[in-house]
């Protein structure tokens, strides 16, 4: 039986790429996080911890990120069975204190 090696997927690269498009300083700090996540295996909210300390970990296994040293919050949420990173929300840090990070949709 052969080793099946599981990472991230993330829905989508387009809801970052539209964001960065109106804020273009944001555009780094997306891709870096993408990239990294896609080399990620998440099967439990303490693996992300474990990479990210900073990250906030929700209800309905939603996580919140710091991205570009907080400028800006990024909402996901995290099929970790079927290994599946969800965009739910992408914003400065006052348009995140604006929304309900348990239930917002993009």
């Amino acid at each position: 039986m052969g080793l099946y090696l599981h990472f991230m997927r993330i829905v989508s690269l387009q809801t970052l790429r539209t964001y960065w498009i109106k804020n273009p300083d944001a555009e780094q700090a997306l891709l870096a996080w993408y990239d990294e996540v896609l080399s990620e295996k998440w099967t439990q909210p303490a693996d992300i911890k474990e990479r990210y300390a900073s990250a906030s970990i929700l209800q309905k296994r939603r996580v919140v990120f710091n991205i570009k040293g907080n400028k800006y919050r990024l909402i996901v949420a995290v099929a970790y069975k079927i290994g599946v990173v969800y965009i739910k929300f992408i914003g400065t840090h006052k348009e995140y204190d604006a929304v309900d990070a348990e239930s917002v949709e993009m």
